[in-house]
């Protein structure tokens, strides 16, 4: 008689993570070319895509009045041809060199970007000093830049996000600071611009003596420095100072502005306020606390607003540098976003209200702290495993005049920081009574249970 085989099965305990260990950003090495361009380069063995990032000291706030969206067309304009090459030709030069660039304007700087084999690098070196030394700025490409730009403000209106972003900015901000406008211009401005503006914008403010290059990738048996100074360091112009950013200041009083879209079967919500730019020393603990509070599906707003009441698919909370400086006066967007269904609106914001309060009475818990930090450090080797995003970040430390070292600084933070420290950083950004709330959807259905919440002076607005 045979014995039925029952095979025996051990059972292993679920593995624990770990203490997350700081992770070590790389750190760029400088130089400086003859012709005043501001070099950082960092070596990455086994990146063989290199990304070049090039920050030209043409901010937003430099644009002439009436022609706000300037330096987007002339941002767009640097890959449409060069003296000596058509647009049709340097796009088959950037093909050929398996090449890509682009570039787009913010309120710091117009920033280039360049992604390149390194096998190749000097050829895409070669046709990015032409870009930004002699590009062509046809007239016929600038007026379908323009036209394409026209389009596609059109489009943003019919965006509910985008719209809110509009509306929050406008809010927040004075109406003659940049920062109060669309970064790309509006359709009265936008339509005002001409070969001669973009020329005029690129003359006054596109040199080699205030602009810095990032360069980061395998740059194994490249002399870097000479390869530079053979391209861009061609490149001719005047010298000049850099721009001095104005400090930046607004009103975020607590109030609701409703944008008005009859019908609308979703309302887009936009929270925000102003708070402190990555110059604060607790930067740290407020990624920390922001993300415990809606960084993530298990953060508290999604865990209350998505999982228990289904309001949405997800609400983010957020911090957006704007304009940043050496000394301090920058300041950074901390908002809320999200959509909810339109009969939710006011459900959604009491609970949003009521989320904050809580978190200000009771705060945040070891065990959020915990995952945020697993997270917030132990994706960083996985978040940088390309050359792009790398130089990315060297970039923006360089716009927002940071440190070489900022963000590996950052990560030792936040393996450190308390529970405490990140409960008073995310409290201290997202104060109940002074949050302006932007809303995009149908006023009829919900403006007057917003104004019996509370939380503000309610001003509904046509879309």
């Amino acid at each position: 008689m045979s014995t039925e085989y029952v095979p025996a099965m051990t059972f292993h305990p679920q593995p624990q993570p770990g203490t997350p260990s700081p992770w070590a950003f790389p750190a760029p090495e400088r130089a400086a070319l003859g012709n005043g361009i501001t070099v950082l380069h960092c070596h990455r063995p086994g990146q063989q895509l290199v990304a070049v990032d090039v920050l030209l000291d043409a901010p937003l706030a430099a644009e002439p009045e009436g022609l706000d969206g300037v330096a987007s067309i002339l941002a767009r304009a640097f890959s449409e041809g060069t003296d000596t090459l058509t647009a049709e030709e340097f796009a088959a030069e950037l093909e050929r060199a398996g090449a890509t660039l682009d570039a787009h304007a913010d309120h710091p700087c117009i920033r280039v970007s360049l992604e390149v084999p390194a096998s190749r690098l000097a050829r895409g070196l070669d046709l990015l000093a032409a870009a930004l030394g002699s590009p062509a700025l046809p007239e016929g490409e600038i007026e379908r830049l323009v036209a394409n730009r026209l389009d596609e403000i059109v489009h943003e209106q019919a965006n509910p996000a985008r719209r809110a972003a509009k509306a929050l900015y406008a809010a927040l901000f004075d109406g003659a600071d940049r920062l109060s406008r669309p970064r790309g211009g509006t359709a009265e401005t936008v339509k005002t611009i001409d070969r001669a503006a973009v020329r005029a914008f690129y003359e006054a403010h596109v040199r080699p003596a205030t602009a810095t290059v990032v360069v980061v990738g395998d740059l194994t048996g490249t002399d870097l420095p000479a390869l530079l100074e053979s391209t861009l360091g061609g490149w001719k112009g005047a010298p000049a100072a850099p721009s001095a950013h104005a400090p930046v200041t607004g009103d975020d009083t607590g109030r609701v502005i409703i944008v008005d879209r009859p019908g609308s079967v979703q309302t887009q919500l936009l929270i925000g306020r102003l708070g402190p730019d990555r110059h604060d020393p607790a930067w740290a603990a407020q990624i920390l606390g922001t993300y415990c509070l809606g960084g993530t599906l298990t953060s508290r707003l999604d865990r209350v607003l998505r999982e228990e009441k289904g309001y949405t698919y997800g609400v983010r909370a957020f911090a957006q540098p704007l304009r940043s400086a050496a000394d301090g006066s920058g300041r950074a967007l901390l908002a809320i976003s999200g959509s909810v269904d339109t009969a939710s609106t006011a459900p959604a914001l009491a609970d949003t209200w009521t989320i904050l309060r809580t978190l200000a009475a009771e705060g945040l818990t070891d065990a959020e702290r915990a995952e945020a930090v697993q997270f917030l450090v132990g994706v960083a080797p996985l978040k940088y495993e390309t050359a792009g995003s790398v130089a990315g970040t060297l970039a923006d430390q360089v716009e927002q005049h940071l440190a070489d070292d900022f963000q590996a600084e950052v990560y030792r933070q936040l393996t450190e920081l308390p529970t405490a420290a990140a409960t008073e950083a995310v409290v201290k950004a997202f104060p109940p009574d002074r949050l302006v709330t932007v809303l995009v959807g149908d006023a009829s259905a919900f403006a007057d249970r917003v104004r019996e919440l509370g939380i503000g002076e309610v001003t509904v607005v046509t879309a």
